[in-house]
């Protein structure tokens, strides 16, 4: 039976339903879920029970139509319905964004969600793949993305904030910065759909900028913010236009009625759901904290519902997958299959702290035996890489693995409106603390205007410390053990990665991997070993600043 439930997660990009692991796990409770990225304390209990109690009509009759539903979502979020798109999950609205407003080309740093890079491959669209260094945390640099974008010719770019996997976060004025110097691409799509965890700034959500621009979506996952990954709903924030016309191809009932349910009771417990992202942001330090015990492991600073974390050296990821669950009935993500990471690194969602013990408890046995100090071996074969969807693997397959050398490019120079970043730096500053911040942008064009060729050059702003991930030391043992353990104080030295070659200009023919003719496959593996790190001081939950009204993404006022 064992093998049964392993053998799910060789057939795809993403893990497999907790549904399927119970068919194949046989009788008894599911797995400890650590993998699906989801809110632990919402709905209530009580409100499950409420929602059971009507479980008959709702699955009975038909639902009200998408307008109706969305209008009441907008009444809650105090946000135009003219301005909103709600799709069955985000990921229909990616389906629907690529389709209609991807014209050929997409740039997205990895890794990230596998859909921003899996859809638009699946369209025949170019994908232009911006790595994020191990070496700097998997910190995204925006002026280094944005010089990228330049250099390649790119006409749509995406931004995941926090990024997923990884929980790394962008503060709201750079983010303005960003889409100001970029306002002459066709599309620029912020994914908030973890923004609701954050808790670094007070309003991070760039959604009332994204309603003045005619060219930007900023997207939001309602099943992460309230536990609810079965009722499939998730919104789009844009321009009126804009959002209209990815409203216009949706179906007419494409909400079913449970989400129907949830968008309207949800006025009744503003305050419990602020609650649950309190309680969530102080788990997240706390399950931090213990994991950063573990000798070996690395912490990332996140401000997801995740954690992102390496593995000690030595230790192969899918075999510490298999085992946890296999032997502890944990399920946690490797993140092998996702482009931009390897098998060494795991995502854990936050959760409480009692579910926390159990798993700080299974990975020391998984990963040290009965003791601390030997992780457990890699494969001895190796395998090669496969995303587990057939447009990056027809990728990798029709470039051979190596992918097309192209011309070198002549330099494109800074962009304008974002100040080049130093050649070592950690990356574009963040904004200072809330209240700091620049003053609102004036409203961008009508929809149907042209837009300008850039933006007026802004000026950069102070950059504070970045967070450094948590990397445990190796305790002295008590003993003499009968096998001297391998030393874990630092991880494996690796040599630095020369410098990238330069990016060809212009746009590339469909096809031709990016980041001068890497493959999805090499682009996954450009990492470097971090430096030694100070522990990490994270920033203190602060929540929302009443606890009774509903907490609004959009800072736009607060609702009862």
């Amino acid at each position: 039976m064992a093998g049964n439930v392993t053998s799910l997660f060789r057939s795809g990009a993403h893990s497999p339903s907790m549904a399927a692991l119970t068919r194949e796990g046989g009788e008894g409770a599911g797995p400890v879920d650590f993998c699906i990225p989801c809110n632990p304390y919402f709905p209530t209990p009580a409100m499950m029970e409420t929602m059971a109690s009507r479980l008959k009509d709702i699955i009975t009759f038909y639902p009200s139509s998408a307008d109706t539903i969305t209008a009441e979502l907008c009444q809650l979020l105090q946000l135009p319905p003219q301005a909103v798109a709600m799709g069955n999950g985000s990921t229909e609205l990616i389906t629907w964004i690529d389709h209609l407003l991807v014209r050929d080309s997409l740039a997205v740093p990895v890794p990230t969600f596998g859909r921003w890079t899996d859809q638009p491959m699946e369209t025949g669209k170019r994908v232009d793949m911006f790595p994020l260094q191990e070496s700097n945390g998997f910190a995204l640099d925006l002026a280094q993305y944005a010089e990228f974008i330049r250099k390649r010719g790119t006409r749509v770019a995406v931004i995941c904030n926090p990024n997923n996997p990884d929980g790394g976060f962008l503060h709201k004025q750079a983010l303005v910065q960003f889409m100001d110097a970029m306002a002459d691409l066709d599309l620029i799509v912020v994914d908030e759909s973890f923004l609701e965890f954050a808790d670094a700034e007070a309003e991070p959500s760039v959604v009332q900028e994204a309603m003045l621009r005619p060219n930007v979506i900023v997207l939001r996952s309602l099943g992460k913010n309230f536990g609810l990954h079965g009722i499939r709903f998730g919104y789009m924030v844009a321009n009126p236009s804009l959002a209209g016309k990815v409203r216009s191809m949706l179906p007419k009932w494409n909400l079913n009625a449970f989400a129907e349910y949830v968008v309207f009771m949800l006025k009744e417990h503003g305050a419990e759901y602020a609650q649950s992202l309190l309680q969530v942001r102080k788990d997240r330090l706390e399950m931090a904290s213990q994991l950063s015990v573990l000798p070996g492991l690395t912490v990332y600073p996140s401000q997801g519902n995740f954690l992102f974390v390496r593995l000690p050296v030595g230790a192969e990821g899918t075999v510490v997958r298999d085992r946890m669950l296999t032997e502890h009935r944990i399920l946690v993500r490797e993140c092998g299959n996702k482009i931009g990471s390897s098998s060494r690194f795991l995502r854990l969602v936050v959760r409480p702290e009692v579910d926390v013990r159990r798993l700080v408890s299974a990975l020391e046995q998984v990963l040290y035996g009965s003791r601390r100090g030997t992780a457990v071996p890699e494969l001895g074969n190796g395998t090669s890489y496969s995303s587990g969807t057939a447009a990056v693997d027809r990728l990798v397959s029709e470039t051979n693995g190596a992918g097309i050398q192209l011309a070198q490019a002549v330099g494109a120079g800074p962009v304008p409106g974002l100040a080049a970043a130093p050649a070592m730096g950690p990356g574009l500053a963040a904004a200072p603390a809330a209240g700091v911040g620049m003053p609102l942008p004036v409203a961008g064009p009508p929809a149907g205007m042209p837009m300008p060729a850039a933006a007026p050059a802004m000026q950069q702003p102070q950059q504070p410390p970045q967070p450094q991930p948590m990397v445990a030391q190796m305790p002295a043992p008590m003993q003499a053990p009968p096998m001297q353990a391998p030393p874990m104080q630092t991880p494996m030295q690796m040599p630095m990665q020369a410098p990238p070659q330069p990016a060809p200009v212009g746009p590339t023919p469909t096809g031709v991997p990016a980041r001068g003719g890497l493959t999805a496959a090499q682009v996954r593996g450009m990492t470097a070993p971090a430096p030694p790190a100070p522990d990490l001081a994270p920033a203190p939950a602060t929540g929302w600043p009443n606890a009774q009204s509903w907490p609004n993404a959009a800072g736009m006022g607060q609702t009862g």
